[in-house]
C-alpha cells in the first residue's frame, strides 16, 4: 500500500531504475502518509548549489537522479569532490544526526539532478518518533563518513586511481573509457595540485594502467580491475 502511495506522490519513480526504487521503498518504508503528502520535486539544472556551508538546515533532500558534489574549500582553497553517493541519502539528515542547526557543507549539482524535498522540522518529527527509520538513518550516514574519511586519507596518485575507477564505472562504453577531461578538472575532482596529477598519470602509464592516445587517457576493462584492486587494497588499509 505504502509503495504504491510513494510511486503516486513520487510518479518519477517510474521511470527509475528499479535499483533507486528499492532504495525510495526501503527507506520510506515506515513513513506516515502525512509526511509523504509533503514531499516536492524538482530538476535541478548542472552546477546548481542548493546547499551552502553554514546556512539553515532548513531542508532535506534526496537525488533520486543525477550526481552531486560536495565541495569544501578549507582544503587549500580547492573545490574538492568528495561525495559519491551509493544508497539513498538525506541530504541534511546528519545535521538532524548531530543536532546542528546549520550545514555543514556546500552541495551543488555536478549533472542535471531529479531532487525530492522535505522541511526538516516534519522529517524530524518523523525519525525521531520512528526508531526504525532513525537507526537506517544514523546508519546510512556513519558508513557515508567512514567512507569518505577513509577517501580523504588517500594520497597523490590513489586519489586519483579512485577518481578512475568510478569514472570507469560510470562513463565506460564497450569497456573503454576515454579521459577528456583538463588536469585542472582532475586536480579539482581530487584535491591533488596539477604536479601531483602529472606526476600520478605519468606513473600509472609507466605501469601500464592507462594509455596515452592524443590528448585522451583511455582505460580498458583489465587496466580498470588493476586500478580497482590498488583502490580496494588502500582504502581498506587506511
Amino acid at each position: 500500500m505504502k509503495h504504491t502511495y510513494l510511486h503516486d506522490v513520487l510518479p518519477f519513480l517510474r521511470e527509475l531504475e528499479r535499483e533507486k526504487q528499492k532504495q525510495f521503498e526501503a527507506y520510506f518504508r515506515t513513513a506516515p502518509l502525512w509526511l509523504m503528502d509533503l514531499f516536492q520535486s524538482e530538476i535541478m539544472e548542472a552546477g546548481t548549489t542548493f546547499i551552502r556551508e553554514n546556512e539553515p538546515a532548513d531542508t532535506i533532500f534526496f537525488v533520486a537522479r543525477g550526481r552531486v558534489k560536495a565541495t569544501d574549500y578549507r582544503i587549500s582553497g580547492i573545490a574538492y569532490d568528495f561525495m559519491k553517493p551509493m544508497n539513498l541519502i538525506a541530504l541534511g539528515g546528519m545535521e538532524v544526526i548531530l543536532g546542528q542547526d546549520t550545514y555543514q557543507t556546500t552541495l551543488q549539482t555536478e549533472t542535471e539532478c531529479i531532487v525530492t524535498k522535505l522541511p526538516r522540522a516534519q522529517y524530524e518529527k518523523w525519525i525521531y518518533s520512528d526508531t526504525e527509520a532513525f537507526r537506517l538513518e544514523a546508519k546510512l550516514t556513519c558508513a557515508s563518513l567512514l567512507e569518505e574519511e577513509r577517501r580523504n586519507r588517500l594520497e597523490g596518485a590513489d586519489r586519483l586511481a579512485v577518481l578512475f575507477s568510478e569514472w570507469f564505472e560510470k562513463y565506460n562504453k564497450n569497456d573503454i573509457l576515454c579521459i577528456g577531461e583538463s588536469r585542472q578538472n582532475m586536480a579539482d575532482e581530487t584535491g591533488l595540485c596539477l604536479k601531483s596529477i602529472s606526476r600520478a598519470i605519468k606513473k600509472f602509464q609507466a605501469d601500464q594502467l592507462i594509455a596515452k592516445k592524443g590528448n585522451q587517457i583511455c582505460i580498458d576493462r583489465k587496466q580498470y580491475e588493476r586500478l580497482k584492486r590498488i583502490v580496494d587494497e588502500k582504502i581498506g588499509n587506511v
